[in-house]
């Protein structure tokens, strides 16, 4: 069985800068603990002759190679747009003066 203390749990608290509450405290010794046993458990169980998984699947990412290409259609929907000054877009101003 293994227990972790409450001097634990703050330690672990302070380093995630969360307050605890003695409740809270006692709560995540059990909780915690549980956890723990848990993986002392799995531990136990033989894997001898089991190939580790890689993710569970052989498909590949699907995602196109991103290249380069020119275009001729630069400015299409420009002449759509409500203002425009100098050859830019206008648009109303984000910050007040």
């Amino acid at each position: 069985m293994f227990n972790i203390t409450k001097k634990e749990i703050e330690h672990l608290a302070e380093l995630s800068r969360l307050e605890v509450s003695d409740k809270e405290i006692t709560k995540l010794e059990h909780d915690l603990g549980e956890i723990l046993n848990y993986f002392n458990e799995l531990k136990e169980v033989n894997t001898d002759g089991i190939k580790p998984l890689t993710g569970g699947t052989d498909l590949m990412n699907s995602i196109r190679i991103d290249e380069p290409e020119r275009t001729e259609d630069t400015g299409k929907g420009k002449d759509q747009f409500p203002e425009k000054e100098d050859g830019y877009l206008k648009v109303p101003s984000v910050f007040n003066d």
